[in-house]
């Protein structure tokens, strides 16, 4: 018989689609996650006799680490971004390996910074608060939800920290990566009592993936 359903929140978006690349060579079936469709709890069966059926949530970036935390998902799939900026109390036991950026500081190629109290703009207000207080810098921080580099554009702020792939986007509006804050790839994450209580399936999952994560 097989175990009980495990539940996964996964961000909405272009995650989805490296997300079940990385399912389906882990022989876990993703036709009913990556459908055509509105609705946001998704059902997937049983890869195996001896396998979870799984379902899916699907949620906005920020509200994965939340539900891991909180019991309503056993497991989640989010960017080191956002995990970071949550501080949520989970298990991280795998680095998925897509979704590759950084988290970066930029500002205007053609403005000098000379206030020793700057102005920084971005979605990460926590991440980026740390990091500037590890370098001892005091700076304002401005949280945004979007169009960061509008915000160093208009002269709003001195500073952004925004994550960066290409570095294109910035180049386009006159930014430039004045240092990097950290890293960032897409994590599995697990909900605490559920990795214990359910280690045997959990670690399975964890096992199918990270082989399929390295082909």
């Amino acid at each position: 018989m097989s175990e009980k359903v495990l539940t996964i929140a996964v961000p909405k978006g272009r995650t989805l689609k490296p997300l079940a690349r990385v399912l389906e060579a882990a022989g876990f079936p993703t036709a009913e996650l990556l459908s055509d469709s509105r609705a946001l709890v998704r059902e997937a069966p049983a890869a195996t006799a001896d396998a979870p059926p799984l379902r899916f949530l699907l949620l906005k970036p920020d509200d994965v680490p939340t539900y891991v935390e909180y019991g309503a998902a056993d497991l989640g799939v989010v960017g080191r971004d956002v995990l970071d900026e949550r501080s949520s109390d989970v298990y991280t036991p795998l680095d998925l390996g897509f979704g590759r950026c950084r988290l970066a500081v930029a500002r205007r190629v053609d403005v000098a910074v000379t206030t020793d109290r700057p102005r920084v703009a971005t979605k990460y207000p926590r991440t980026a608060l740390r990091h500037f207080e590890a370098k001892g810098q005091d700076v304002d921080i401005i949280e945004l939800s979007g169009s960061v580099e509008l915000a160093a554009v208009t002269h709003l702020a001195d500073y952004i920290v925004d994550v960066v792939e290409t570095g294109t986007t910035l180049a386009e509006n006159g930014l430039t990566v004045v240092e990097t804050v950290s890293e960032v790839s897409t994590m599995l994450i697990v909900n605490r009592a559920v990795y214990k209580l359910r280690a045997a399936v959990v670690s399975d999952l964890i096992v199918r993936l990270e082989r399929a994560a390295l082909v």
